[in-house]
Order: structure tokens, then C-alpha cells, then sequence
């Protein structure tokens, strides 16, 4: 029998690529790059100021370096939150329960209300940040807060991993491992209960828009027709249906690809929507 750490090794690396970018000195940069701007007041055309979730292993900045600029140039007030630390782990975040962090999103949302004067906001998330707002939208009273909640990647119904997931029973320890070191890995494993409880009650909430992008090449939360959201006001987009030259993975697909972003802003703003192909790259 192969020791535990033969699949704890490759489970965490690959779930580090859920929200992972290397931390660099921009870590400080965004208020100066235009987002985390408490003084900004929300348009006419654009009412709503849209909070940035990262993923697993991800940050506020670090996650946003290309999605920020993009919604910040074309007029939204922008946010972006750090949850899920763990005491000693610095720049790398969204470890901790994730219902933990849910209740830090919950008190994020609340300042951004009240710092910007808007009604609601619209949020958009990365991997577990775009599964982990429906805990607040569900449990926490976040349904009258949100317009819209926007998942690129999420892991709304968990992952296997391509199946290396379900190996973790034949190891001793490693479950408990996983639980007790990053709980936040542990509540993303498909079949947990933590996302038995999420989806018990069905995937949405009355008052909501969904929208899920997916990759076909998503190598994190697989299969990636896990992330789908089954309910009402819920819009499933696969990307290489936008463009079918698009090779983006789970990382890719959240940190510079421009036809997701383009995805991203129609889903914030369908009244106003055009159709996203794979030119959406100079747009």
C-alpha cells in the first residue's frame, strides 16, 4: 500500500491551482490599480458593486490581477475580499470551513453596502469562491443582498479530482489529515458534508441570477459538468462553446482569459449584453 502522502501530495498540488497565482509585491497594488477604492460610488449604468471571491490557495489581489482592471475600466465599482486564513499561512487563503468563510463574506458584503450606499452587489467567484457565496446566499440572508452570483470554475457539487479522491478511504489518517490541516480542501471533496448540506435544499435561492463558466479542460473540479447549477434564473456556460479554440484550464479561465471576462461582464449586465466569441480577446 502506497503511504498517505502519495495522495495528499498531488490532492492538495492540484487543488492549490483552484485559486492559486504566485504572490508578487502586487499584493498591495490594487487600491492604486483602481478596485478596493472605498470613496467609489456605484453609476447609473453600472448600480451594483460587484465583490471579487478567489479561489482555494488564492488571495484578494493575487486572484484579480486580470478581472479587476477589466470591470474597473469598463465602470464598476470593485471589491475583493481575503477569507479563509489560517493563523500562520500568510498571502495563501480560503483554507479555513468553508462556512467560516461564508460568514467573512457575509461582513464584507455589509461594508461594501454601506461604504458605497448601493442596495445590492453582485458577486463574482473563482473555484470556491464561486461555490462558497451560495452558503451565505442560502443560510446567512445573503439573497437580499446579491443580484447575481457568477462562478467561474466552482466547485458547486465538489470533485474528484479525476477520481483521486476516492482513493482517500484506502489510506489511513489521510481523511483526518485533510480535514484537520485545510478544512476548506476536506468540504470541497464530492459526497462531503458540508455540500450535502449546501445542496440538500436544491442549488438556488428565489431572487438570485446564476451563471456558471466552465472549462472543458478543468483538471481541478472534475467532472466539470459538476459545477452546473440545476433551478431557476441559472445560466450554464461552457466556454469552449464561446470559443472553441480556447484552451483555458481551471487557473487560466479565472486569472487572463478575455472571452471569460467579456462572459463575466454580459452576465453583470445582460440587459446590455453582445455575444462573446473568441475575437471577445481584443474586446
Amino acid at each position: 500500500m502506497l503511504p498517505w502522502k502519495r495522495v495528499i501530495g498531488p490532492l492538495a498540488a492540484l487543488l492549490l491551482a483552484a485559486g492559486l497565482t504566485l504572490p508578487t509585491a502586487a499584493h498591495a497594488a490594487a487600491p492604486r490599480s483602481g478596485w478596493n477604492d472605498w470613496s467609489c460610488r456605484p453609476s447609473a449604468a453600472h448600480p451594483r458593486p460587484v465583490v471579487l471571491v478567489h479561489g482555494t490557495f488564492g488571495n484578494s489581489v493575487d486572484n484579480w490581477l486580470g478581472l479587476a482592471p477589466y470591470l474597473k475600466h469598463r465602470g464598476y465599482c470593485v471589491f475583493s475580499l481575503d477569507y479563509g486564513q489560517l493563523p500562520g499561512v500568510p498571502l495563501f487563503h480560503g483554507l479555513g470551513p468553508v462556512e467560516e468563510s461564508a460568514e467573512q463574506l457575509d461582513a464584507y458584503v455589509d461594508r461594501v453596502l454601506a461604504a458605497t450606499g448601493a442596495a445590492e452587489t453582485d458577486i463574482v467567484g473563482h473555484s470556491q469562491g464561486g461555490m462558497m457565496p451560495r452558503h451565505y446566499l442560502t443560510f446567512l440572508g445573503g439573497a437580499d443582498e446579491v443580484n447575481a452570483l457568477v462562478g467561474i470554475a466552482p466547485s458547486n457539487h465538489g470533485t474528484t479530482l479525476g477520481g483521486l479522491t476516492r482513493l482517500l478511504p484506502y489510506f489511513p489518517g489521510a481523511e483526518d489529515l485533510l480535514d484537520g490541516s485545510t478544512p476548506a480542501l476536506a468540504d470541497q471533496v464530492a459526497g462531503s458534508d458540508f455540500l450535502a448540506a449546501l445542496n440538500a435544499g436544491g442549488d438556488t435561492v428565489p431572487g438570485v441570477r446564476y451563471t456558471v463558466i466552465a472549462t472543458r479542460y478543468d483538471e481541478v473540479v472534475t467532472p466539470y459538468r459538476s459545477q452546473y447549477l440545476t433551478g431557476p434564473n441559472v445560466r450554464n456556460v461552457l466556454l469552449q462553446d464561446l470559443c472553441p479554440l480556447d484552451l483555458s484550464e481551471h487557473l487560466a479561465i479565472a486569472l487572463f482569459d478575455r472571452v471569460v471576462f467579456h462572459e463575466v461582464a454580459n452576465a453583470l449586465d445582460p440587459a446590455h449584453a453582445e455575444p462573446t466569441t473568441c475575437a471577445s480577446v481584443v474586446g
